[in-house]
Protein backbone atom coordinates (compact mmCIF):
# COMPACT_ATOMS: atom_id res chain seq x y z
CA UNK A 1 0.00 0.00 0.00
CA UNK A 2 1.26 3.44 -0.82
CA UNK A 3 0.73 6.24 1.63
CA UNK A 4 0.22 9.80 0.66
CA UNK A 5 3.23 11.47 2.31
CA UNK A 6 3.57 15.22 2.29
CA UNK A 7 6.61 17.13 3.40
CA UNK A 8 5.90 19.26 6.43
CA UNK A 9 6.42 22.93 5.67
CA UNK A 10 7.65 24.99 8.60
CA UNK A 11 5.71 28.18 9.28
CA UNK A 12 7.84 31.33 9.00
CA UNK A 13 6.41 34.27 10.98
CA UNK A 14 6.22 37.49 8.95
CA UNK A 15 6.58 41.00 10.34
CA UNK A 16 6.36 44.48 8.79
CA UNK A 17 8.98 47.23 9.08
CA UNK A 18 7.37 50.33 10.64
CA UNK A 19 9.43 52.63 8.40
CA UNK A 20 9.34 51.21 4.85
CA UNK A 21 6.33 48.89 5.36
CA UNK A 22 8.01 45.92 3.69
CA UNK A 23 7.14 42.47 5.00
CA UNK A 24 9.81 39.95 5.82
CA UNK A 25 10.70 37.02 8.01
CA UNK A 26 10.74 37.81 11.71
CA UNK A 27 14.40 36.76 11.97
CA UNK A 28 15.38 39.21 9.21
CA UNK A 29 14.09 42.25 11.10
CA UNK A 30 15.18 43.85 14.38
CA UNK A 31 12.63 44.01 17.20
CA UNK A 32 12.37 47.10 19.36
CA UNK A 33 10.39 46.59 22.56
CA UNK A 34 8.61 48.86 25.02
CA UNK A 35 9.38 47.25 28.34
CA UNK A 36 6.75 46.91 31.06
CA UNK A 37 8.62 49.70 32.91
CA UNK A 38 8.08 52.05 29.94
CA UNK A 39 11.63 52.02 28.54
CA UNK A 40 12.54 51.30 24.92
CA UNK A 41 15.21 48.74 24.05
CA UNK A 42 16.52 46.74 21.12
CA UNK A 43 15.49 43.10 21.58
CA UNK A 44 18.04 40.85 19.86
CA UNK A 45 16.28 37.65 20.97
CA UNK A 46 12.83 38.72 19.80
CA UNK A 47 11.33 37.28 22.97
CA UNK A 48 11.49 40.06 25.56
CA UNK A 49 8.28 40.95 27.37
CA UNK A 50 6.53 44.08 26.17
CA UNK A 51 5.00 45.67 23.11
CA UNK A 52 7.19 45.20 20.05
CA UNK A 53 7.79 46.87 16.71
CA UNK A 54 10.08 45.80 13.88
CA UNK A 55 12.57 47.63 11.69
CA UNK A 56 14.68 46.50 8.73
CA UNK A 57 18.41 46.15 9.17
CA UNK A 58 18.91 49.26 7.04
CA UNK A 59 20.13 52.47 8.64
CA UNK A 60 17.76 54.48 6.43
CA UNK A 61 14.70 52.77 7.97
CA UNK A 62 15.93 53.50 11.49
CA UNK A 63 16.49 57.18 10.68
CA UNK A 64 13.06 57.48 9.09
CA UNK A 65 11.30 55.70 11.97
CA UNK A 66 12.90 58.02 14.52
CA UNK A 67 12.38 61.19 12.46
CA UNK A 68 8.73 60.62 11.55
CA UNK A 69 7.74 59.21 14.96
CA UNK A 70 6.66 55.91 13.36
CA UNK A 71 8.45 53.91 16.02
CA UNK A 72 6.92 55.89 18.88
CA UNK A 73 3.47 55.44 17.35
CA UNK A 74 3.94 51.69 16.88
CA UNK A 75 5.16 51.25 20.45
CA UNK A 76 2.56 53.67 21.85
CA UNK A 77 5.17 55.52 23.88
CA UNK A 78 6.94 58.89 23.89
CA UNK A 79 10.58 58.41 22.92
CA UNK A 80 12.87 60.33 25.26
CA UNK A 81 16.28 61.64 24.18
CA UNK A 82 18.06 58.81 25.99
CA UNK A 83 15.95 56.24 24.11
CA UNK A 84 16.64 57.96 20.79
CA UNK A 85 20.37 58.04 21.51
CA UNK A 86 20.43 54.27 22.26
CA UNK A 87 18.53 53.50 19.06
CA UNK A 88 20.68 55.83 16.95
CA UNK A 89 23.83 54.18 18.34
CA UNK A 90 22.48 50.76 17.37
CA UNK A 91 21.56 52.06 13.90
CA UNK A 92 25.13 53.31 13.39
CA UNK A 93 26.36 49.72 13.74
CA UNK A 94 24.09 48.59 10.89
CA UNK A 95 25.18 48.55 7.29
CA UNK A 96 23.80 50.76 4.53
CA UNK A 97 22.25 47.87 2.52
Amino acid sequence: MSKNVQAKVKHVPLRTCVACRTTGAKRGLVRIVRTPQGGVEVDPTGKAAGRGAYLCRRRQCWQEALKKEGLARALRVKLWDADRDKLKAFAEELGEE
